[in-house]
């Protein structure tokens, strides 16, 4: 097993592309924690420990590094999946609300994650960290600015602290899924969803297990000479 022995946190875990990353992570033999808002655990396939998170609120990331600390204190791997996507609204419509929720969730919640994290590990041992962004991170689409604003900043983000982070262990990775069969893609307009589609070259929409893994990979030794790596998973939509 690639991970045999190593201990991983992932967020938005209770469904979708977060969900498939901690079943897949366990598979390959790591202790994984996975987060989510919610209260009540899902019922995995796998050994998973379940906490609820909120990963905007700095006092619930103080918990779960706590919890780390009452271990070894040491955390091998992070994968940031929580994700949101409320409103479709442009700039011209976009109220503050939104924006602040969006950008808390999305970047902030990313930003609080590798803050636990890497404080842990600076001068422990090896951190690979894999955040999962968007195609709307890297290209545009109509509307949805709080979206593509956030997750635009995690991809940059990645980068800061590949660059700051490279000579002292710790790894940074970003995914950017395209049109991935998840609840959240479920619920858009089925006109949104088949623009996606058709510009998609492969002409289907992924799984979350293909992000999963992609994420695997990133999050272990056989990535040992990558960071800072943009991996669209996206059946070629950004090779345009």
């Amino acid at each position: 097993m690639k991970l045999q022995g190593k201990l991983a946190l992932v967020t938005g875990a209770y469904r979708g592309i977060g969900r498939a990353c901690a079943e897949a992570l366990a598979r390959e033999g790591a202790r994984v924690i996975a987060t989510d808002i919610f209260t009540e655990a899902p019922s995995y396939d796998t050994d998973i420990l379940y906490r609820q998170c909120d990963v905007g609120s700095e006092t619930d990331w103080e918990r779960i590094g706590r919890e780390i600390d009452a271990g070894d204190g040491k955390i091998d791997i992070l994968v940031n999946a929580a994700g949101v996507a409320p409103t479709k609204d442009g700039v011209h419509d976009v109220t503050m609300a939104d924006w602040d929720f969006i950008l808390r969730v999305n970047q902030t919640g990313v930003m609080l994650g590798m803050r636990m994290a890497t404080a842990r590990m600076l001068g422990k041992g090896s951190l690979s960290i894999v955040n999962i962004s968007s195609i709307w991170g890297q290209v545009a689409g109509t509307g949805q600015i709080a979206y593509h604003a956030s997750k635009g900043a995690v991809i940059n983000m990645t980068r800061n602290v590949a660059v700051t982070y490279a000579k002292q262990g710790i790894r940074a990775n970003v995914i950017l899924p395209g049109l991935i069969d998840t609840e959240m893609v479920r619920v858009q307009k089925p006109e949104m969803n088949a623009a996606t589609l058709a510009l998609t070259p492969m002409g289907r929409i992924g799984r979350p297990e293909e992000i999963a893994d992609g994420a695997v990979f990133l999050a272990s030794d056989a990535s040992s000479f990558v960071t800072g790596a943009v991996l669209p998973i996206d059946g070629g939509f950004t090779a345009q």
